[in-house]
């Protein structure tokens, strides 16, 4: 593919970046399921590893398969660099480890998976890093928080499970007028929907576990912005902890990427489809979906995304058993925590995603007994709405 990449439309790009022919002229991008290169010569082997000569040595940090898969990535996110990680929370944490030592402080969203919460809580402050934790919209709140050892803020937008949306430009000139970083989970829109480096996030996050895969079968992550972040500190990371991504989940996710403009473009439609009825029913308190005109920042998603995403999230009156009571009645919906797959899901997040945190952090978060987070597939809306009518009594 001829470049610079930055004349091409992303879709494009999901399908043609990052792809080196080997002498064999195929088509498909090539599986290269090797731990290890050889070398011409000792020589050759010393210059490898001393960094003077490019190419593989070790599939722990060089291979072929995944490095199309970065490159590609990278490209469609518009960045310099890309490193995959052996999954998403594996991303965050290389993030982590990359960027940050005893004494820093992150400022993260209240408003983030549950596991990221008990990451940056249990493990990192054991190694001496603080967090707090603050309203996403609220963006006073953001800037009181930094202090002096403030390196790095964090968000994801849309949140999980409510789909707040933060004003990535306005929490970038935050960071940035303190000397901080902003890394930004794109995991909810992807690249084909929202591109965060461009709105001023500094780094951006991503489970390709979720929709780059599509259809739930392989885990991974990926750290991607620039070269002297994620090439220099966050490879350092995998090179040496072993974080690393395998050659066939690499492989896998460039065939999803070849087909993630579409999918996404198919799960928004279907998305605001239910969202639109589930506001008509009696049994549901609220709804909770950008695409809404009635959501709070509507308005701001319109600006700052190409599209609303595939996630919708919903209150039932009743609390936590008639939260189960709908999730039990469907047939269609898969009860799973994962998202993103071509097949719909239903959860609970106060007793699944968020059921580490306490009350407390629940109650802050919005996460209340009676929410319910679908994940909506590929299946035909109308499938998916009667499936959903028979589990609300509707």
């Amino acid at each position: 593919m001829p470049g610079p990449y930055d004349q091409y439309e992303t879709d494009t790009l999901a399908v043609r970046a990052g792809q080196v022919r080997t002498h064999e002229g195929e088509q498909s991008e090539p599986l290269f399921l090797s731990s290890s290169f050889t070398f011409s010569s000792a020589a050759e082997a010393a210059a490898r590893f001393r960094g003077e000569q490019p190419g593989n040595i070790y599939s722990r940090f060089t291979n072929p398969t995944v490095r199309a898969f970065e490159e590609r990535l990278a490209a469609m996110e518009r960045a310099e660099r890309c490193v995959a990680t052996a999954s998403g929370m594996g991303a965050i944490l290389t993030l982590c480890l990359g960027l940050l030592r005893a004494g820093d402080h992150i400022v993260c969203s209240q408003s983030v998976f549950g596991t990221t919460v008990t990451l940056l809580q249990n493990q990192l402050s054991k190694f001496g890093v603080a967090s707090t934790f603050v309203a996403m919209t609220d963006y006073e709140a953001w800037s009181n928080a930094i202090r002096p050892e403030t390196r790095l803020l964090f968000l994801e937008t849309p949140s999980n499970p409510l789909t707040e949306i933060a004003d990535i430009a306005r929490i970038a000139d935050i960071a940035h007028a303190r000397g901080c970083l902003l890394a930004v989970d794109n995991c909810f829109l992807t690249p084909a929907l929202q591109r965060p480096l461009e709105l001023g996030a500094d780094v951006v996050i991503h489970s390709a576990t979720k929709y780059i895969d599509g259809q739930g079968r392989c885990l991974g992550g990926a750290v991607v912005g620039p070269e002297k972040l994620v090439g220099e500190a966050v490879f350092g990371v995998v090179r040496n902890g072993g974080i690393c991504l395998s050659p066939f989940n690499a492989w896998v996710f460039l065939k999803g990427l070849e087909t993630l403009g579409l999918r996404m473009e198919a799960h928004g439609a279907r998305a605001l489809a239910l969202a639109q009825w589930l506001q008509g029913q009696g049994a549901v308190r609220s709804v909770h979906y950008a695409g809404l005109p009635s959501h709070p920042q509507h308005d701001l998603a319109r600006r700052q995304q190409r599209g609303f995403g595939g996630i919708v999230a919903f209150e039932v009156e009743g609390g936590r058993e008639a939260a189960w009571k709908v999730i039990d009645g469907v047939r269609i919906f898969s009860i799973t925590a994962n998202l993103g797959d071509a097949k719909s899901t239903i959860t609970h997040p106060a007793t699944t995603t968020h059921w580490r945190l306490t009350d407390a952090e629940r109650a802050r978060a919005g996460i209340t007994e009676g929410l319910i987070r679908l994940s909506v597939g590929l299946e035909h809306v109308e499938d998916l709405r009667r499936d959903l009518a028979r589990a609300l009594g509707s």
